[in-house]
């Protein structure tokens, strides 16, 4: 055991983040201590993404920033975790001089054995996948708040041309669904009030016969006052019964972040995505008729190779028909180990830069209208705290995921559910008055205007 100061930067996404608290768990039980200062650290951890190129070359520009800190403090040990890890372990070792440890998402167990080896002078180095790997008995370390993110599966099996997950994250395989339901309790007892739960595709999860729908309704079984979120549905696997569990239980967001990736069939087959958009219309258009007020975000890729301007017009009226809540939305970057960066990288970056500023214009449009449609409507928020930009409001999220801004009182605390009366909307921010604050009880809670 030892008392060293552990300092970790995340980049990516929510399942980064999710890891991180797994590498913290298992670093304090080994007994070291987290700090959030980076002068105090004794080692400095960067869990990494490689989904985009320019993840990566963030860190690149951070480990040149951690270099002149080690020039000072020459016994600090730096380390690169998660899929960037796997993926560049010969350069982040070899090239990147800097760099003691190197570990893969599969290892965070051994990462306490690999830091010591760092601190006798060694390299430690851990970048196997594994078929088997969940950490389903680590106890995430978290400090209290009111989100909460939980990994229930990892790895995927998709396969998508440009996706570099299933070589960096491995294959899929799903925690056991008694060990998630008792991390949701448990966090339900802490006075968390909102849980996501994480996986590549969470449609494909499965334990001895327990789809995703089961897990879903076991978690949301847990409190009625815990907000159940989840995130990211593939289209080819995402059921009725999933659909019908969402629209039977209160408390799980009527909210689907469905990727569409291209409106054209042609470019979806490159992609490997396993779906034509008429069945992903059918899906929309199915969950819009079995869960009033459901609510869509979406991933889209813009230049992809070989796509034609045809094809990108495609996508937009995908966008248009659709209506989405909100989208991420990039230019198509190739990634060396995908079956993608072997097609010809073909699209001007100049066309991949005006299709994307398209897309981003659409979206904003659509985003606008939607919200403007709400003007007058009472929305229930789970309040989050002050607002970025001025202490005399304070801000939280609606069911459908939106910020909601709403003015200061003492009558509010975090991490209550008030009703909120909608007076303004941009595209990206609901702003309104608080019309019931505290709501006590689910039936307060689920109560429409």
């Amino acid at each position: 055991m030892n008392n060293n100061n552990i300092y970790i930067e995340t980049y990516g996404c929510q399942m980064n983040l999710a890891d991180t608290e797994i590498v913290m768990g298992i670093l304090k039980n080994y007994g070291y201590q987290i700090t959030k200062e980076l002068e105090l650290a004794d080692v400095v951890l960067l869990n990494t993404c490689s989904v985009r190129e320019n993840a990566e070359q963030r860190i690149y520009g951070r480990l040149g920033n951690f270099k002149k800190l080690k020039s000072s403090k020459p016994n600090l040990i730096v380390g690169i975790l998660g899929c960037m890890a796997e993926r560049l372990k010969k350069d982040l070792i070899e090239e990147k001089k800097i760099v003691d440890v190197v570990v893969g998402p599969d290892e965070y167990r051994r990462l306490p054995e690999f830091i010591d080896m760092a601190f006798t002078g060694d390299k430690g180095i851990g970048v196997k996948l594994s078929r088997t790997e969940t950490y389903d008995d680590i106890t995430p370390y978290r400090e209290d708040g009111l989100q909460a993110w939980i990994s229930v599966m990892r790895g995927c099996d998709k396969f998508c041309t440009y996706c570099v997950v299933p070589f960096t994250r491995g294959r899929e395989r799903s925690r056991a669904i008694n060990s998630i339901v008792e991390e949701v309790k448990g966090l339900s007892q802490r006075g968390f009030r909102e849980v996501t739960l994480l996986g590549q595709n969470v449609n494909s999860y499965n334990d001895s016969g327990n789809d995703f729908s089961d897990l879903l309704a076991a978690c949301a079984d847990v409190d009625p006052m815990l907000r159940i979120r989840f995130t990211t549905s593939h289209p080819q696997d995402l059921s009725d019964k999933l659909l019908y569990t969402i629209a039977a239980n209160q408390n799980i967001c009527k909210y689907i972040h469905l990727p569409v990736q291209s409106g054209s069939n042609r470019i979806l087959k490159l992609m490997n995505r396993t779906y034509t958009i008429e069945h992903y219309m059918e899906i929309i258009d199915k969950a819009k008729s079995i869960i009033p007020g459901v609510s869509f975000s979406t991933d889209v890729i813009a230049g992809f190779p070989t796509e034609t301007y045809e094809d990108h017009l495609m996508t937009l009226e995908v966008m248009r028909n659709v209506r989405y809540d909100g989208a991420y939305m990039f230019k198509y970057s190739p990634r060396e180990g995908t079956k993608a960066f072997k097609m010809e990288d073909d699209i001007a970056e100049e066309s991949k830069i005006k299709r994307l500023t398209e897309i981003i214009d659409l979206q904003q449009r659509i985003s606008y209208e939607i919200n403007q449609a709400l003007i007058g409507t009472e929305e229930t928020v789970l309040v989050e705290g002050f607002s970025k930009k001025s202490e005399k409001f304070m801000s939280g999220r609606t069911d459908s995921n939106k910020v909601a801004v709403f003015p200061c009182s003492e009558s509010i605390k975090e991490g209550s559910y008030i009703k909120v009366k909608i007076n303004r909307a941009t595209s990206g921010t609901l702003f309104g008055d608080v019309i019931s604050t505290s709501l006590p009880s689910e039936k307060d809670l689920y109560k429409t205007a």
